[in-house]
């Protein structure tokens, strides 16, 4: 794809719609809103563009497809396949302004918020009305609502609450030729015919943009405790599973490894939980509101300890405990950024994680034996990340090239497992080339197609998902 560029014509046009200062074209505007966290393309957007409105973002849309512009989304740039990325001149269409919060319904208990709405803030906004919105991740801090729905986001505790997915009620979205489309209307319950709202969730922008979003909300959890267990094998992480899911409401089930938690608390002042080493961690939050499902949380523990399944472990005794224990485990991303880790975020059905693991494990240490690999994930709904550090002394992309390579390999053992090459940061640019890992031609086929009816000349956030 040849670079594009914007006339200065078309940048006025631009201006008009909304307002000079928000048509960005400094070099650092346009590495900042140009890329997400995987940092494994430069950065090339034409222009960028911050909307207030729906009605702006209609103008600018029904603009960028009179005159053949490929537009590219952005939300809070968190994400790691570079579907926020723009390398070829396109104009990024970025949300930060678009950030209220439009309506609450507590009946229903149900929130309108517009797409540039930070995820923490929904989350606060909820707390303060006596209600709980439960998507959670490490960047709930600065994901954006329409950047979570676009790419379908999981995070810590799809366990007990599922994907972005189940809490997204209503959309209201920009199609390439500058249509509105109001989407199921908030409701519970629609069979009316086709439901087009779950086709724009986990698009990734290629098919529309999401301007604004009915989500549901839920009652708060009772008191949470969190437990984190050294385990002497990966397999016994699913005995410790079994048993806490028989007992109490588990809320979250994670794991990382010596290695992830090694690096974690040598750069983030964190202090390991305690003195026994172990290869494997889990960490666990329950709902413990009573004193009684404390002490079913030790009992379980005691129990576990007792069948040879943990080694050593500790459980919250308080709210700042908790915390201390979850950024164990939440801030290994943000500290392996350092490194610009090669990711690969995979899945499989919870009971073949132990026997997929071992697998993936061996053809990893047969390629990089001399590299760092670390592993954590969401162990409880089958979703493990697979994290391999660039050494110092070698080239970004000689590095992404050998990863690659390999990558080959560990996606045809998620097709043997029947699993997925990306369990919930997208597809974008990083997994485009490994899909048909994942998904039959026939499903492809009919994605080209569904791409072609609601974007016929291709400006939606081009060469993302499939060229």
């Amino acid at each position: 794809m040849s670079l594009q560029s914007l006339s200065s014509e078309q940048l006025d046009i631009l201006r008009d719609i909304v307002g000079s200062d928000h048509v960005r074209l400094d070099a650092a505007d346009l590495e900042q809103y140009g890329q997400d966290w995987s940092k494994l393309y430069d950065p090339q957007p034409s222009a960028i563009v911050l909307p207030k409105t729906t009605e702006q973002v209609q103008k600018i849309v029904s603009f960028a497809n009179e005159q053949k512009i490929a537009i590219t989304p952005s939300g809070g740039r968190t994400g790691l396949s570079a579907a926020a990325t723009a390398c070829n001149g396109e104009l990024v269409i970025a949300f930060d302004r678009m950030n209220q919060i439009l309506d609450i319904d507590h009946a229903n208990q149900t929130v309108v918020c517009q797409a540039g709405v930070i995820t923490e803030q929904l989350q606060q906004y909820a707390e303060q009305e006596g209600l709980f919105y439960p998507v959670d991740f490490a960047s709930s801090g600065s994901s954006q609502i329409g950047g979570n729905i676009s790419t379908n986001a999981g995070g810590i505790k799809v366990i007990r609450y599922g994907m972005t997915r189940n809490w997204v009620l209503g959309l209201k979205v920009v199609t390439a030729n500058g249509e509105i489309l109001e989407l199921n209307q908030g409701l519970m319950k629609n069979n009316a015919g086709y439901d087009l709202r779950q086709l724009f969730i986990g698009a990734e922008g290629t098919l529309g943009l999401i301007v604004e979003a009915t989500m549901k909300l839920t009652r708060p959890p009772k008191e949470l405790s969190v437990l984190v267990l050294g385990v002497p094998e990966f397999s016994a992480i699913m005995d410790v599973l079994a048993a806490f899911q028989a007992k109490l409401d588990v809320t979250a089930f994670e794991f990382f490894s010596e290695l992830a938690l090694s690096i974690v608390t040598k750069h983030q002042d964190l202090q390991r939980p305690f003195e026994t080493v172990a290869p494997f961690y889990a960490l666990i939050e329950v709902e413990s509101g009573s004193e009684e499902e404390q002490e079913k949380a030790l009992e379980v523990f005691e129990y576990c300890v007792e069948q040879g399944w943990v080694l050593d472990g500790t459980m919250s005794q308080s709210q700042q405990q908790a915390m201390n224990l979850w950024r164990l485990r939440e801030d290994i991303s943000e500290t392996l950024s350092q490194w610009t880790p090669y990711k690969n975020d995979l899945s499989v059905a919870v009971s073949l994680v132990p026997a997929f693991l071992d697998e993936v494990d061996a053809v990893v240490a047969a390629a990089y034996p001399e590299w760092d690999v670390v592993w954590y994930g969401h162990i409880g709904d089958g979703n493990v990340h697979l994290n391999i550090l660039k050494p110092d002394d070698l080239d970004r992309e000689a590095f992404k090239t050998r990863c690659g390579e390999v990558s080959q390999s560990i996606f045809e053992l998620v097709s043997k497992f029947k699993g997925s090459v990306s369990a919930e940061h997208g597809v974008g640019l990083v997994k485009k080339p490994y899909l048909a890992y994942s998904r039959s031609q026939s499903e492809i086929n009919f994605m080209r197609q569904i791409k072609q009816v609601f974007d016929p000349n291709g400006i939606m956030n081009p060469g993302k998902i499939f060229d």
